[in-house]
């Protein structure tokens, strides 16, 4: 039985991360990314992470942010959670590979996600 999930066309996914790159749907980035159902984006600014207008481009576009913090997972303090909640942004912090790997799973499900990630 094929259980390979059905993408669209121009669907985005996370091939590989390392030494500082992406691999996203066979194009090579370099540095941090935000990338989406059918966009990727150059992060430019991707500390400090309370710096929530940085996601302004986004809003509306996603039921989830997932933040990939490089090598290891930070936390939000409640009052950013907070803050991020006030801009309609559920969101969660992990590590990057640990977000690269749910980006691909809830796109696959059909879930509207972004994912900003943090070069490892």
């Amino acid at each position: 039985m094929d259980v390979t999930p059905l993408l669209r066309s121009n669907q985005k996914i996370i091939q590989s991360y390392a030494q500082g790159r992406f691999k996203i749907s066979g194009e090579v980035f370099d540095g941090a990314v935000i990338v989406g159902g059918d966009f990727v984006e150059v992060w430019a600014s991707p500390e400090p992470l309370d710096n929530i207008s940085q996601f302004s481009s986004i809003k509306g576009r996603c039921d989830v942010l997932l933040i990939g913090t490089g090598k290891s997972a930070l936390m939000l303090t409640p009052s950013m959670r907070q803050a991020f909640r006030e801009q309609g942004f559920a969101v969660e912090l992990m590590d990057t590979g640990a977000a690269c790997r749910t980006f691909n799973v809830l796109t696959a499900e059909g879930r509207q996600v972004v994912a900003a990630l943090m070069p490892v």
